[in-house]
């Protein structure tokens, strides 16, 4: 019988990235419904003000979104690593949809800002759970291609969400968009917990073929001096390693760019075409489909170049580079795109290169620690990402006062040399790191 159910499963670490993908489209649907809808919530609520003061409601309401959801980061790498990615992940996500539902109660920039913060602090959880989620059922040479499948779900959850929502408007009130997408998270969990019973080595209806395919290539077999025993360092002993700061640091730089887009886009549009939420829908979705190219591509392209021979130090470091490469240009190009269609086309062309690199950067932690740690350096990682995040939300609307988007775009070209250098100095070779005494 338990041979028939293995059959019947079949690739089961397969099945796993998938539901973990499938949450992440669903994070992000959840995530841009207040983007999408924010010029008809704005009209509604804040009448009185005018685009710029509605710019900075949306800030910092965005703002409390994403300080709760840096919070989140930690406090989740922390949880994964006592309870597990099956729990973990089942709290998450039934928090953050509760958290959606609730929006549709909202009554003003206050309440707002409430409801954004319980779903940003829940919402956190994915990425530290995928990041462990990874480790656990994936061996070294596929991990980038894993994440970068589970990096296509947030681009895929971003061309989903922007006409979809802007679709829903002809039929629901923006209040009830918020209770119908809160309720889609609750419908995953279901073939979450009769799929995901245990990880790999204790899962009972995986094949012991796999298991082993699993287990042999948790560590870089192109590493001849790693470790029999794991590294799995104390939270201080984590943070005295430079190389966990270059994760640090490049995770506060480029994720920034990935924040101002997906935060600003419906804005931006809305404020520079003057498009409506009907008209967002046919547009916003476009640099999304750049994003989950680039995705597949940096995940596809470093299992490539490791299945060709080189190391994970060549391949990490250069595929992040080829992304920052293709970002760094693009950015001063969309400073005078000229129409909306060029915008969205040099937007999906930066997104591409993020997705290119951040796949790459975020399977660092499983690079250089052992499994015990990868939770908790993600989730610092990923909290020290969104406070970079938070501070250039905020800084936006004075960035673009009167509708002007170039110095913000200044910016972010700039982070894309941050990042690279706090990658090539800070981590002078991508190889589990070893005890300091």
């Amino acid at each position: 019988m338990a041979k028939q159910v293995e059959k019947r499963v079949g690739g089961l670490r397969w099945w796993v990235i998938g539901l973990i993908a499938l949450a992440a489209v669903i994070n992000y649907i959840d995530r841009q419904a207040l983007g999408v809808l924010w010029p008809d919530i704005a009209a509604d609520m804040f009448p009185d003000k005018d685009a710029d003061g509605r710019k900075e409601l949306y800030a910092w309401i965005t703002g409390s979104f994403i300080f709760f959801y840096a919070g989140g980061q930690a406090l989740f790498g922390k949880i994964f690593d006592w309870i597990g990615t099956r729990i973990g992940f089942a709290i998450s996500i039934g928090v953050w949809s509760i958290a959606t539902a609730l929006h549709a109660f909202a009554s003003g920039a206050w309440s707002f800002a409430i409801f954004r913060s319980v779903l940003g602090l829940a919402e956190a959880g994915n990425w530290p759970g995928a990041a462990k989620g990874n480790a656990e059922w994936f061996p070294a040479h596929e991990r980038a291609f894993a994440q970068g499948l589970f990096n296509s779900g947030a681009a895929i959850g971003g061309i989903v969400a922007i006409p979809m929502i802007a679709f829903m408007t002809l039929f629901f009130s923006w209040k009830m968009i918020f209770i119908v997408v809160g309720l889609v998270g609750l419908l995953w969990l279901l073939p979450w917990f009769l799929i995901v019973k245990a990880p790999p080595q204790f899962h009972p209806n995986i094949s012991d073929e796999e298991r082993q395919y699993i287990l042999s290539g948790q560590k870089d077999s192109t590493d001849e001096t790693a470790d029999k025993e794991e590294y799995n360092p104390t939270t201080g002993e984590l943070l005295g390693h430079k190389q966990s700061w270059g994760v640090i640091i490049a995770s506060a730089a480029i994720d920034p760019i990935w924040w101002l887009f997906i935060g600003w886009i419906p804005i931006y549009l809305n404020g520079v075409y003057g498009m409506d939420v009907k008209t967002i829908g046919i547009y916003g979705w476009v640099p999304y489909v750049g994003a989950m190219l680039g995705a597949w591509f940096g995940g596809l392209l470093a299992q490539n170049r490791i299945q060709a021979g080189w190391n994970v130090d060549k391949t990490r470091k250069w595929i992040i580079t080829l992304g920052c490469i293709i970002m760094f240009p693009a950015f001063f190009m969309l400073m005078n795109p000229g129409s909306p269609t060029v915008a969205v086309l040099i937007m999906a062309v930066i997104l591409f290169g993020f997705q290119t690199s951040i796949g790459n950067v975020q399977t660092l932690p499983s690079d250089l620690f052992g499994s015990g740690s990868v939770g908790t350096l993600s989730g610092v990682a990923g909290m020290a990402a969104k406070l970079g995040a938070l501070g250039l939300t905020l800084l936006v609307p004075k960035l673009t006062v009167g509708e002007n988007y170039a110095p913000a775009f200044y910016v972010g070209a700039a982070l894309t040399i941050i990042a690279l250098l706090a990658v090539w100095v800070l981590i002078p070779k991508v190889e589990k790191v070893k005890p300091s005494y």
